[in-house]
């Protein structure tokens, strides 16, 4: 989700505005409007020295002229360096005086959003939709609060309105698939299908592989699956490659149970790493296989995780004999220095 606060300011006005600060800061008895001192912090927010417009901006809050700009800005300010509760405060000023300040309702909508209000975000992009229902990125952002609210029907509902725009936007095409996936719906492999047709990306393909799986396409999931195998290099945050093998052998072991490939495949995921107990469980009592195939796959569980657990044991009793070691190296240690003192004990004495 994109959150526009504000433009640069042309080349021109930058210049003018250097023009100014210079002009203020070499005539300090000379008394400056507020206006000027805007125009000094928005030169000083344009260089990134926040700390410096900060302080100018605060001053042009005095004039009524400045005062909501002002306002706007150091609220993206306080946004952009991670004091979100400070953000609110300031666009939540401007809308009590203005309640239809679209500009500062997004930035409010936003905000809320970065700190976890999903439900407030929600009811302030009710309100920018009432006032500006034809922009899309509105319909967009709206959508995904839904969506993060676990309300995917509403979400696709708020998308279907902007159908016209939605196949050349492809967060809003997306973010489609993905409530249409959430609801279980066949819709969802066309949107991801043409998603992937112009983008590429292992963690979407493998969402498509799943829609792919809940739609009974189990050909084309499984070669989906394959190919997201193949860009996945290394493991990421929300995809680990035994999750990847994992489906790739229960689509094998439903569409062909009579092939070892999914028990090899299963075997491989196992021994990867994987161990997610439910999905496992769920692959143990899946009825669309057979009871045969359903002890096959418990078998091959077990099995394949047997030499992990061997490691494990292994690598402890290493540690443990490691320990043992070091401690009887040091009461060997021990016992000669006391075997040494003595002896020095009985020199002297002789």
């Amino acid at each position: 989700m994109k959150l526009l606060l504000g433009r640069g300011l042309p080349h021109g006005i930058y210049i003018l505005t250097m023009s100014a600060l210079s002009l203020f800061t070499s005539c300090a008895g000379i008394a400056t409007s507020a206006e000027e001192y805007y125009s000094i912090g928005m030169a000083y927010f344009e260089m990134g020295k926040y700390e410096e417009a900060e302080r100018w901006l605060n001053r042009a809050l005095s004039l009524k002229r400045t005062m909501n700009a002002s306002e706007y800005n150091l609220g993206r300010i306080a946004f952009g360096t991670g004091r979100y509760r400070e953000a609110l405060k300031k666009f939540n000023a401007i809308l009590k005086k203005d309640p239809k300040n679209v500009m500062a309702l997004k930035a409010a909508a936003y905000t809320q959003i970065k700190l976890g209000n999903i439900e407030e975000a929600q009811k302030l992009y009710d309100k920018i939709l009432e006032l500006e229902p034809e922009e899309t990125d509105n319909g967009v952002n709206y959508a995904t609060v839904l969506y993060a609210m676990d309300r995917p029907a509403e979400a696709e509902k708020v998308l279907k309105k902007y159908d016209y725009t939605i196949l050349d936007d492809k967060d809003a095409l997306l973010l489609l698939a993905r409530v249409q996936k959430a609801q279980k719906k066949p819709e969802a492999i066309d949107s991801y299908d043409i998603w992937l047709s112009k983008n590429n990306d292992p963690q979407v393909r493998y969402e498509y592989t799943l829609a792919l799986d809940d739609g009974g396409f189990y050909a084309r999931a499984l070669e989906a699956a394959r190919k997201t195998l193949s860009e996945l290099s290394t493991d990421t945050e929300t995809l680990k490659r035994s999750t990847i093998r994992f489906v790739i052998a229960r689509l094998l072991l439903v569409s062909d149970g009579e092939s070892n490939e999914g028990i090899a495949e299963l075997t491989e995921a196992i021994r990867a790493g994987f161990d997610d107990k439910d999905t496992i469980d769920a692959l143990i009592n899946d009825e669309r296989l057979s009871k045969s195939l359903r002890d096959d796959v418990r078998r091959t569980i077990d099995d394949a995780k047997k030499p992990a657990q061997g490691a494990a044991e292994s690598m402890e009793s290493v540690s443990t004999e490691s320990g043992e070691s070091t401690a009887e190296g040091s009461s060997l240690s021990t016992s000669s220095s006391e075997n040494s003192t003595s002896a020095s004990t009985e020199g002297e004495t002789n």
